[in-house]
């Protein structure tokens, strides 16, 4: 099966299938014509006497300085290798090729002006897993992410690196190994290649894939903990949730009532005197809900800019060329700074609940240990996932908050959005943790409710939880048992629906 580049609608699950070579990407007929018909128009603008920019002109605040046609070659190869200025540790191979699937997309729409032997160029690096090495600062989020974007297709050139079985190699090497000759750009190319937001969507695609499964698994979290709480699961009602129908809460209510269905543990305490949970158990689908309604309007805002055009200028069929600004991460920028915070709030809430499991109420002992006093049982991971929740307010700070002007005042308000889409990812990468370790406390938790069961699936999870973390009798090391709960978490072992 072929996925047709600038032909098909580009999915948030398209772009890991063309990633992980589970599907092809192709260049039909129509994808051709487009760029072809675009790229007349700009030859045809290059070789006239009205300005253009990035077609004949400099770039930035240099747009009022005229280049000879015999020059625009040089332009545009400068282009890149001047704007290839980024520091700090590489993105994630993956990420790189995330933002290659990004752009071929963009250009082989046929607004570009791109020649179409360039796209199949980079086409031909994601077949072979050639993955560019780009360095994960630099970009500020507005004239496109052009920092990142000339490292990602400087090796079109002969220059710049790819990553080589874990190793950084330089990318003239690697073409000859290939038979490859560097490419030589043309009028408006390099232009085309380095505007776009591909490095905060490249994030954001990578983001959305991995809160989704966090969202199920804080569910699952928070219901293991209701049942090592002896929590009541009457706040999950259906019909509690019609009457504030949104769409994230009734999710994770529906979610909830399917993780309790047929537990032991519930209907052992159906009518005890107790009225009310603490509400990191009670309004579970409240807080896990929003967190899921802030999920879909990121994956709504990223499925448009995956089908987009965020080049400049763009060339239209009216044969112009029309400076705009959709290389401007705003759009993704205010979302993902949403996003983060919505992701921290899982967090805070699985946090409150490891807590809460500590206090010793309702049958459960102090710290979760009969020898309490020799022993420190799980008193200490809670300073863990506290330090992780510290640590993730500072990181929801909005990025896009702030602008530092660039470019002699030409850019005069950036978005500030690549660094709004790393921090999402760190903001995920710490929510891992607090939760590998409220799952391995409710575990521990339902070890008291023995011999009442829980639901089907809670202890399908329970024993994939128990060959890896035995259950705690006296102190032991509890760093091995923390990172194999990191790494079922991270793995996707347990079972969440």
């Amino acid at each position: 099966m072929a996925f047709r580049y600038g032909t098909e609608r580009l999915t948030v699950e398209k772009v890991f299938a063309l990633v992980r070579g589970e599907l092809q990407g192709v260049l039909d007929e129509e994808a051709r014509g487009r760029l072809d018909r675009s790229r007349e128009t700009v030859e045809r603008l290059a070789a006239s006497r009205k300005a253009v920019y990035g077609v004949n002109t400099g770039f930035g605040p240099l747009v009022d300085v005229k280049v000879s046609p015999e020059e625009t070659s040089r332009l545009q190869e400068n282009l890149l290798m001047t704007h290839a200025v980024g520091v700090g540790e590489p993105i994630a191979a993956e990420l790189s090729k995330i933002m290659m699937v990004c752009k071929v997309h963009a250009l082989a729409q046929g607004y570009s002006g791109i020649r179409r032997e360039v796209v199949e160029r980079i086409l031909y690096f994601l077949g072979h897993d050639l993955v560019p090495v780009v360095p994960s600062q630099g970009s500020v989020g507005a004239s496109g992410d052009l920092a990142p974007l000339a490292h990602l297709f400087l090796p079109l050139l002969g220059r710049g690196y790819f990553f080589e079985e874990g190793r950084v190699v330089p990318a003239g090497k690697v073409l000859a190994r290939h038979g490859l000759e560097p490419l030589r750009l043309h009028a408006k190319e390099g232009l085309a290649l380095i505007n776009g937001t591909q490095f905060i969507l490249a994030h954001a695609v990578a983001g959305l894939e991995r809160m989704a499964w966090l969202l199920d698994l804080a569910d699952l979290a928070g219901a293991m903990s209701l049942e090592g709480f002896e929590g009541s699961a009457s706040p999950f009602r259906e019909e509690l949730h019609a009457i504030r129908p949104y769409r994230g809460t009734q999710e994770s209510a529906a979610h909830m009532r399917q993780l309790l269905e047929g537990s032991g543990i519930i209907a052992s305490h159906r009518n005890c005197g107790r009225v009310q949970d603490p509400y990191s158990l009670r309004c579970i689908p409240q807080v896990h809900g929003a967190s899921r309604n802030a999920w879909y309007h990121l994956r709504e805002l990223v499925e448009t800019e995956l089908n987009s055009v965020t080049d400049n200028p763009v060339i239209l069929d009216t044969d112009e060329a029309v400076s705009g600004g959709n290389f401007h991460g705003e759009p993704l920028a205010l979302a993902l700074d949403y996003a983060a915070l919505a992701a921290a709030e899982l967090g805070n809430i699985s946090d409150r609940r490891c807590y809460l499991l500590l206090e010793g109420k309702f049958g459960l002992p102090r710290l979760l240990t009969r020898n309490g006093g020799l022993n420190s049982g799980y008193m200490i991971p809670q300073y863990t996932t506290a330090a992780l929740v510290s640590e993730n307010k500072v990181l929801c700070t909005p990025a896009s908050a702030d602008s530092i002007p660039t470019s002699l005042g030409q850019e005069d308000l950036v978005s500030m959005g690549a660094y709004s889409a790393r921090k999402f990812l760190q903001v995920l990468n710490n929510v891992e943790k607090i939760l590998a370790i409220e799952l391995m406390y409710a575990a521990q938790a339902i070890d008291f409710r023995r011999p009442l069961h829980s639901s089907a699936i809670i202890e399908e999870n329970y024993r994939i939880i128990r060959k890896e973390v035995p259950r705690l009798e006296d102190d032991r090391p509890l760093k091995e048992d923390i990172d194999k709960m990191i790494r079922l978490v991270r793995e996707r072992k347990l079972i969440v629906r």
